[in-house]
């Protein structure tokens, strides 16, 4: 006999995830975050993302399903058969984003992105941005309206929107990617090793102010980021077999 999971049903405050999360309590129960096996937030990408900051220290495997406009890292809602698609769900295991930033009045600030890390103007001026890796120089000056490095679940993202490239699952790789560059003006970014930290130093801080966002959490007038992949977390998104994460990567490839 299987056994069945216990269940943490989340939902963003729509109305019909508000409507499926009444079902789903009433068919399968509900238990709190830190009691059960697996989450199940019901929503869009945004309320996923949400879901993986607020629990993802938990550790606890997460099954979203679709109920918002956008939902690249959800399963599709059905509310009959939970039990046996979590049992057939195939793994995606995503490292966020690392990111420390330090802003003109000297405070520091931290935060994870497990779709990307962006630097954007704050004004109708263009941003003058230097780029190390490891240290190292590799661009003195980026004039643009942003940069933006993107994890492989976040490379079909902004990151495909700026003419990023496409990372697979797997891959241990990351994408810096320019965002309108005026200066280097071919310059298109770089996939990069996913070990690798990477250093934005803003030239003009002053009367060229820049933001950086990791996923929705934004930080102004920053002079200084970090980033690099956290070893450290982990997080275990499941899918139907059918859509798994993988194959949406490289069906996004193939979209005409």
């Amino acid at each position: 006999m299987t056994v069945s999971p216990r269940i943490a049903f989340l939902a963003s405050n729509t109305a019909p995830a508000q409507a499926a999360l009444a079902l789903m309590v009433a068919r399968y129960g509900d238990y709190a975050p830190d009691q059960a096996d697996v989450l199940c937030p019901l929503g869009g990408d945004g309320f996923m993302l949400q879901t993986l900051h607020r629990h993802g220290s938990m550790g606890k495997p997460v099954f979203g399903m679709k109920l918002g406009t956008v939902g690249f890292l959800m399963n599709q809602h059905h509310d009959d058969d939970l039990v046996e698609r979590l049992a057939l769900a195939e793994p995606a295991h995503l490292h966020p984003l690392e990111m420390i930033a330090q802003t003109e009045s000297g405070t520091t600030t931290g935060s994870l992105a497990y779709n990307d890390v962006s630097m954007l103007r704050q004004t109708r001026q263009a941003a003058h941005i230097g780029i190390d890796l490891n240290g190292q120089e590799r661009v003195a000056e980026l004039i643009c309206d942003g940069v933006l490095v993107s994890t492989p679940a976040g490379s079909t993202a902004y990151n495909y929107s700026a003419h990023g490239p496409v990372l697979p699952l797997g891959s241990h790789t990351i994408a810096l990617t320019p965002l309108a560059p005026y200066r280097p003006r071919r310059w298109r970014g770089a996939i990069l090793k996913s070990d690798t930290e990477v250093r934005f130093r803003v030239l003009d801080p002053y009367k060229r102010p820049v933001s950086v966002t990791a996923d929705s959490h934004e930080t102004r007038d920053v002079v200084e980021v970090r980033i690099r992949e956290s070893r450290q977390r982990r997080v275990t998104l499941l899918f139907d077999p059918e859509h798994n994460l993988e194959e949406r990567i490289l069906s996004e490839q193939f979209m005409f």
